[in-house]
């Protein structure tokens, strides 16, 4: 009988992280072992978890490719990412403040990066100036968080580069900090050799799993791309539990 209530239950979550991008129905990866998501859906039930989801945006492809020569890159997917979230997780970025190292962008302002819109094109991203440039959002209160979902550019296909993802209560970074990604294999942004692949930007965004720690402030670094030397952020999405 157990197993018949989780089997029930997991088809039901299973059903619905699948219509959680009502946009098209994702091909699953042939590389994907069919059993991974009815494992991760069954321990979710068993745990009080549940998969996130969020709005995806429509394609838009515009401009010229240019090459992305990137070692151990990770290409774009074809759907949206799965992970399991504890209950209770929501969304606590939208509209908080934002602050960065640039405080004047050259297109769009700080404010997008929290506003909800994902969409490419003008008028949806910001651009701050080349170089190592950071932005910081600030949830006005401490959270355990559960991850955090990145859009930089989607309407060309292109990597950033020293893209590092910290968190801490401290809004200047000097203590408490713990780095949640890291993707600078060179240490050229100079806080650390990261570990993960450098990755194609696309419409289903980068999720980053938080892993439960506890922060008020998320700081993000990127240091040009391989289009350009600018930086560029659309979208930037914070989950996690209120305290």
């Amino acid at each position: 009988m157990k197993h018949l209530i989780l089997s029930s239950l997991a088809a039901s979550a299973l059903f619905f992280v699948a219509c959680g991008d009502q946009s098209e129905a994702p091909a699953e990866s042939p590389d994907a072992p069919e059993t991974t998501a009815t494992a991760e859906v069954e321990a979710a039930v068993i745990t009080g978890g549940r998969p996130l989801t969020t709005e995806i945006p429509p394609e838009l492809i515009e401009g010229t490719p240019q090459p992305v020569k990137v070692p151990n890159l990770e290409q774009a997917p074809n759907s949206a990412p799965v992970m399991m979230v504890p209950e209770g997780t929501t969304l606590l970025s939208a509209g908080k403040p934002v602050t960065g190292s640039d405080d004047f962008p050259i297109i769009g302002e700080l404010e997008y990066i929290t506003d909800g819109d994902k969409e490419a094109g003008e008028g949806y991203f910001v651009e701050v100036m080349d170089g190592l440039q950071w932005v910081q959002i600030d949830l006005e209160a401490s959270a355990d968080l559960s991850a955090i979902w990145i859009w930089h550019y989607h309407s060309q296909k292109r990597a950033y580069h020293d893209v590092i993802v910290q968190i801490s209560n401290d809004p200047e970074f000097s203590e408490g900090v713990t780095t949640l990604f890291n993707n600078d294999y060179d240490n050229s942004a100079e806080l650390g050799r990261g570990s993960n692949q450098p990755y194609v930007d696309s419409r289903f965004g980068k999720l980053i799993d938080a892993k439960s720690t506890n922060a008020q402030y998320i700081r993000l670094y990127s240091n040009g791309n391989t289009a350009n030397d600018m930086n560029h952020y659309i979208e930037v999405e914070v989950y996690g539990i209120a305290k």
